[in-house]
């Protein structure tokens, strides 16, 4: 009884969500979408020609965005689940953190990344301080190989949330990068506490 109560709210929550109303209009596969181009709109992340590598893409809305807004762009989408395609992206199944994907990625690029987008979480067990640990983890896993991978005047980004490993996150950040900023979009709902570290420059 209590879990269908909880689904109806979820449902009710997405009908009124002028973000998800508006993706749908705009052909976006989620309300995510939003996040990405207020940070881009805010930091002015994207450039034409850019090489960039969307990790944790599924269901794709980031993408579908970079792809759009990033002209004559080189985009790598991974994901553990398969997407619909998206224009002018390479698709690679898998875990990003195993090895041979990680070689996969590298094989399908000429040169270092641009940008690394990462909007990654773990399945939720409805334990904040657990998920935000957990997520914590993939976003400092996605922030040592982007070490690997980004240019000199590289650009990291990804999903965090606040909680025990927050201070963690920075401080490696700070080591990565030149410029470490957390930003939370409005389109975050309200009740989240999840942000985004937006970091630039590898030193």
């Amino acid at each position: 009884m209590k879990k269908n109560r909880i689904s109806k709210n979820w449902i009710n929550k997405q009908r009124k969500d002028i973000y998800v109303r508006q993706s749908k209009i705009d052909g976006y596969r989620a309300r995510s979408v939003y996040k990405l181009s207020e940070i881009h709109e805010k930091f002015r992340i994207f450039k034409g020609g850019m090489s960039v590598l969307d990790i944790g893409a599924a269901p794709g809305s980031w993408s579908q965005y970079i792809s759009k807004v990033v002209k004559n762009v080189k985009l790598i989408s991974v994901d553990l689940k398969k997407m619909e395609n998206i224009d002018n992206s390479i698709q690679i199944i898998g875990d990003f953190t195993n090895t041979d994907i990680q070689k996969e990625i590298k094989k399908n690029i000429t040169k270092k990344f641009d940008v690394v987008v990462s909007d990654m979480a773990v399945n939720t067990t409805g334990i904040k301080d657990i998920d935000a640990i957990q997520t914590g983890e993939l976003c400092k896993e996605a922030m040592i190989f982007s070490n690997e991978i980004l240019s000199k005047e590289g650009i990291f980004i990804s999903k965090i949330f606040m909680g025990r490993t927050f201070n963690e996150i920075i401080e490696l950040g700070k080591k990565i990068f030149k410029e470490v900023k957390v930003f939370k979009p409005k389109s975050s709902r309200i009740e989240s506490k999840e942000s985004f570290v937006i970091c630039k420059k590898t030193r």
